[in-house]
C-alpha cells in the first residue's frame, strides 16, 4: 500500500505545485497587471506582476492587448486581458480572513477590440459581483472594490461575456488581506421604529460605493491604498456647513486604529455654520449620496471632536434618512479624550429612494449658543448576496485522500453520462428555443418574478385593458432595427439603460432605450413613461412610438431628435455655440411643453426631472421635453401637493420639495429656473471642480446678481449679443423661479409669457448709458412699453392627436429623437 501511496502523493504534490506556484508578489497579496508580460510600478510604489503565462489564469487567456498611444499616465492601463468566454483568475489563500478585491477597468481600442463595447459579468467563487457591466465610454478608469470574508483555500474571480458575440476584459486585479478589525460582523439596522442589531456581514460581500473625507481635501490612505474624496458635491445645503480643521497629531486612538481611517480624516470635519444668519436656529447639515434602491448598505460614520474646548460639552443627533441613527450623540460616552476618534456602523435601506441621506443636527440638551454638530467621514458599502462559498476545509487522512481522488473520478464519469442524457431530453422537450442573442439578457430572479408584474398584467381588470396594445413592438423587430443592439448603433446611456439609433422596417428612424436588467429605475419608471405618453401629445413633448417587454426586456422606442440634448449644445462638446435668440426660443419651446403637462393634459402632470439633459432638439433646433419616468399625475384640481419620496437630480431639486417631500407644479418651475441659468451661463448645475462658492449654479448666480456682478457669469460666447433690457427681464424671471417657497414662484404659464416678452425685448433698440449695467438689481431705465401678446400655448391645448392646433403634435412616428449623449441619465 505504501508503495502505491508514495507515487500518488508525488503526483498530487506536482499537480498542486504546478497549479498554484508560490506567489512572486509582495505585501502578502496578489497584484496583477493584466495582459502584460512585465511588471508595472504604480505611483504608490506597489509592483503589479504581469500575467503572461501565469498559472493563476485559466480559460480563454490568450488575448492580451497593449495600447502604446494610451494617454493615461498609469502604466496599469496600457494593457488589458480580454476574454471571449468564461475565464478566471484563481488565487490560493493562506489565511481565513477578510480580503480586499479590486478590479480596474480602462477602455481603449487595440487589435480590433474596442473595450468600451464589452458587456460582461464578474463573479467571485460563484457569487455575482455585478452583471452586464460596460466600461465608461468617456475613457475614465472604473475601479471596483470589494470586501469579503474568505474561508476557503482558493479565491476564484471569473469573467463571463454577457452574450456570445460579446467579450470581457480587465486591466488589473488586486487581492490582499484586510486588517482583522476593519469589518465587523454586526451593525445597527436603522429604521422608522429605531435601531436593531443586524448580524451576518461576514457572510456578505461589501462593495465600496462612497468613501468621503468630510470637510477636507482628497487623500490617499497608504495602509490600504484607499482614496477619500471631498464632500462638497454631496452637501444638500452647502451654506449650512462650515469646515473645521485640526493641525495636531491624534494622541489617543482608543479602540480605533489607523487601519480604520487615516489621521487626516479625523483631523477635518464639517460643523454647523452658525455664522450664516439666513438659516433657522435649529438647522441640520445633510448629505445626499446616490445609490441604487435594490440593496441594503453598510454606512460607516467617523467622528472626532476637533471643535470643542471640553469633552462633555457637545451633544447632537445623527440621522440616516428620516430616522434617528443616534439620539444625543455624546463623545464622552465613547471616548475619554478630546480629539479622540470614534466610528459607528449602520445598515440602511434606501426604501426605493435613489439616495441615502445622512444628517447631523443640534440636540436639545445644550443651550442654543453652544449647539453644534459635526461629522468627519463617511463610507457607504453595498451589501451583496450571500458572500463567497463557506466550505471549511477539513484535514484528511491519506486513506481518505486516496478515496476522494477515486470517488471524484467515478463521480465525474457518472456526471458526464447524466448530463448527456439530460441534454438530450431537454432538446426533445424544448419547443422553439430562443436564438443565442435572445438569451443574452438574464431572466428576472425568482424573487423578482414573484414581486414584479408586467405592464400587461398591471392593466388587466382596468377600464381600458387594451389601451397600450397599439404601442407594443416585437423584440425581433427592434433587434433588426438596431443590428442586434450593436455598439455602432449606441448613441448614449443613462440610469435606465443604453440608447441606440434604430431604423424600423418602414424606414422610420427611432431612438431605442433598452433598460438594464438591474437598472435602478426599473419597471416602475418603464410603466410610468408608457402611462404618461398614453395621456399626452404635444409638439414640444417627445413622442413615444412603442415599447417592448418580451423576455424580461424593458425597451422604449421614441422619435429621434437629430441635434441631441440642450446640455450638449451648452457645454461639454465642441458643437457650435447657440445664439442668445436661439437659446431663448428653446426655453420658450420647453416652457410650452411643461405648460401643457401642467394644465393641458388629462389630469395635469408634474415632470419631476426637468433639466437640460431632458430637453432635446430636432433638426431645426425646436425643443421637446423628454423622460417622464419620474412624472407624477395631479390627482385632483383642489390638491395642493403630492406627498412622495424625493426623486430627481441634484442641482435641480426644489428645496421645499426636498425638505417637506411635498411635490407641486412649482417644483418643476424651480428646476426650470436652473435650466434658464444653464442657458445663460453655459455650465453645469453642479460643478465640484469650481471654488466652493461657485459649485451650485443657482446660489452662485443669485449671489452674483445681488453684488451686481452678473456680467461675470454670462457665457463668454454671448458677449455683445444680449440686449441689457432683455437680460434684465430674463433674470427677473429666473429670480422668481428660484424663490425658496413655491408660493412665491410663478406658474409655468407666467414663465412662458415672460420668456416671450424677453424675446421681444431682445429686438428693441437700446442706447447704453453710463448708468446701465447687466445686473438686474441696478437702477436703470424702465422696461419699454411693449404690448405682451399672450402666448397661444397659455390656452389649454388639445391633446387630441387629430387636432391641427398649435398644441397638437405635428410629428408622427416618422419624426425624429435622440437621448442622453454621454452619462446624462439620472
Amino acid at each position: 500500500m505504501e508503495s502505491l501511496l508514495l507515487p500518488l502523493l508525488s503526483l498530487l504534490f506536482i499537480f498542486f505545485f504546478l497549479q498554484f506556484p508560490s506567489p512572486a508578489l509582495t505585501q502578502d497579496g496578489y497584484f496583477i497587471s493584466c495582459g502584460s508580460d512585465g511588471n508595472a510600478t504604480v505611483d504608490d510604489g506597489r509592483v503589479f506582476a504581469g500575467d503572461y503565462k501565469s498559472s493563476y489564469l485559466s480559460g480563454d487567456g490568450d488575448n492580451a492587448l497593449k495600447d502604446t498611444s494610451n494617454s493615461n499616465s498609469n502604466s496599469l492601463y496600457h494593457t488589458a486581458r480580454v476574454f471571449t468566454r468564461t475565464s478566471s483568475y484563481k488565487f490560493p489563500i493562506n489565511s481565513s480572513r477578510t480580503h480586499v478585491v479590486r478590479l480596474h477597468f480602462f477602455p481603449f481600442i487595440s487589435h480590433g477590440y474596442n473595450l468600451s463595447s464589452a458587456v460582461f459579468d464578474v463573479s467571485v467563487s460563484g457569487d455575482f459581483l455585478f452583471r452586464n457591466f460596460t466600461a465608461d465610454t468617456n475613457k475614465n478608469v472604473t475601479l471596483k472594490e470589494y470586501f469579503l470574508k474568505v474561508k476557503t483555500t482558493k479565491l476564484e474571480i471569473s469573467f463571463t461575456p454577457t452574450w456570445k458575440s460579446s467579450f470581457a476584459f480587465v486591466n488589473a486585479v488586486e487581492v490582499f488581506p484586510a486588517p482583522d478589525n476593519l469589518i465587523s460582523d454586526t451593525a445597527q439596522l436603522v429604521g422608522p421604529t429605531g435601531t436593531q442589531h443586524y448580524n451576518g456581514l461576514f457572510e456578505k460581500v461589501l462593495e465600496t460605493i462612497h468613501r468621503i473625507n468630510v470637510g477636507g481635501p482628497k487623500i490617499t490612505d497608504s495602509n490600504l491604498w484607499r482614496s477619500w474624496i471631498p464632500d462638497e458635491q454631496f452637501l444638500v445645503l452647502p451654506q449650512a456647513a462650515k469646515p473645521a480643521t485640526r493641525n495636531a497629531p491624534i494622541i489617543n486612538w482608543g479602540i480605533v486604529t489607523r487601519d480604520i481611517a487615516p489621521e487626516n480624516v479625523y483631523n477635518t470635519a464639517q460643523q454647523m455654520n452658525r455664522d450664516n444668519n439666513s438659516l433657522s436656529q435649529n438647522f441640520n447639515i445633510s448629505w445626499g449620496f446616490g445609490v441604487s434602491s435594490d440593496s441594503k448598505y453598510l454606512v460607516r460614520l467617523h467622528f472626532c471632536d476637533i471643535v470643542s474646548e471640553q469633552l462633555d460639552e457637545l451633544y447632537f443627533h445623527v440621522y440616516i434618512g428620516d430616522s434617528f441613527a443616534i439620539r444625543d450623540f455624546h463623545f464622552h460616552d465613547y471616548v475619554f479624550d478630546l480629539a479622540a476618534p470614534y466610528y459607528a456602523d449602520f445598515v440602511a435601506d434606501p426604501d426605493n429612494l435613489s439616495q441615502i441621506k445622512i444628517g447631523v443636527g443640534p440636540s436639545e440638551k445644550t443651550t442654543l449658543s453652544k449647539q453644534n454638530a459635526i461629522l468627519n467621514g463617511v463610507e457607504i458599502m453595498k451589501i451583496i448576496g450571500s458572500g463567497v462559498s463557506r466550505k471549511n476545509p477539513r484535514k484528511l487522512s491519506i486513506g481518505v485522500l486516496v478515496g476522494a481522488v477515486v470517488g471524484v473520478s467515478a463521480f465525474s464519469l457518472l456526471l458526464v453520462v447524466v448530463s448527456v442524457l439530460v441534454f438530450k431530453c431537454w432538446r426533445k422537450t424544448t419547443a422553439k428555443p430562443r436564438s443565442e442573442e435572445s438569451v443574452s439578457w438574464l431572466p428576472v430572479s425568482v424573487h423578482e418574478r414573484s414581486s414584479r408584474t408586467t405592464l400587461t398584467e398591471r392593466t388587466n381588470g382596468s377600464d381600458r385593458p387594451n389601451k397600450y396594445l397599439g404601442l407594443k413592438m416585437s423584440l425581433t423587430d427592434l433587434r433588426l432595427a438596431t443590428e442586434n443592439f450593436h455598439e455602432t448603433s449606441l448613441i448614449g446611456s443613462g440610469g435606465f439603460g443604453n440608447v441606440y439609433r434604430g431604423v424600423l422596417q418602414d424606414g422610420t428612424i427611432v431612438a431605442v432605450k433598452r433598460g438594464k436588467p438591474e437598472s435602478r429605475q426599473g419597471l416602475s419608471e418603464f410603466v410610468a413613461e408608457i402611462t404618461v405618453f398614453s395621456q399626452i401629445r404635444h409638439r414640444h413633448l417627445v413622442s413615444l412610438i412603442g415599447y417592448c417587454e418580451e423576455q424580461s426586456e424593458m425597451i422604449l422606442v421614441y422619435e429621434f431628435m437629430e441635434n441631441g440634448t440642450l446640455k450638449r449644445h451648452l457645454y461639454g462638446s465642441n458643437l457650435p455655440s447657440l445664439s442668445w435668440k436661439q437659446r431663448i426660443q428653446i426655453c420658450i419651446d420647453s416652457a410650452r411643453g411643461l405648460h401643457y403637462l401642467h394644465t393641458g393634459s388629462a389630469k395635469g402632470i408634474i415632470h419631476r426631472d426637468v433639466k437640460t439633459a431632458n430637453i432635446l432638439l430636432d433638426k431645426n433646433y425646436s425643443a421637446k421635453v423628454a423622460d417622464f419616468g419620474l412624472s407624477k399625475p395631479i390627482l385632483s384640481l383642489d390638491q395642493s401637493h403630492i406627498t412622495t419620496v424625493v426623486k430627481g437630480t441634484f442641482g435641480y431639486l426644489d428645496p421645499e420639495y426636498y425638505k417637506r417631500r411635498q411635490l407641486t407644479e412649482k417644483s418643476d418651475v424651480y428646476s426650470f429656473g436652473v435650466v434658464l441659468l444653464e442657458v445663460l451661463c453655459a455650465r453645469p448645475a453642479i460643478d465640484v471642480s469650481l471654488p466652493r462658492d461657485q459649485v451650485n449654479i443657482a446660489e452662485w448666480a443669485l449671489e452674483s446678481l445681488k453684488k451686481g456682478l452678473l456680467e461675470q457669469i454670462i457665457d463668454r460666447r454671448l458677449v455683445g449679443q444680449i440686449n441689457p433690457i432683455s437680460l434684465r427681464k430674463f433674470m427677473e424671471t429666473v429670480q422668481r423661479c428660484l424663490s425658496e417657497y413655491g408660493a412665491d414662484r410663478p406658474t409655468i404659464g407666467d414663465v412662458l409669457w415672460n420668456l416671450e416678452y424677453v424675446l421681444q425685448l431682445q429686438d428693441i433698440p437700446v442706447h447704453r448709458e453710463a448708468y446701465e449695467d447687466s445686473a438686474v438689481s441696478a437702477v436703470g431705465p424702465p422696461l419699454p412699453d411693449v404690448r405682451r401678446v399672450p402666448s397661444r400655448s397659455v390656452q389649454l391645448e388639445s391633446d387630441d392627436p387629430s387636432s391641427n392646433g398649435n398644441g397638437s403634435s405635428e410629428t408622427t412616428a416618422s419624426g425624429v429623437f435622440s437621448q442622453l449623449f454621454g452619462s446624462d441619465g439620472r
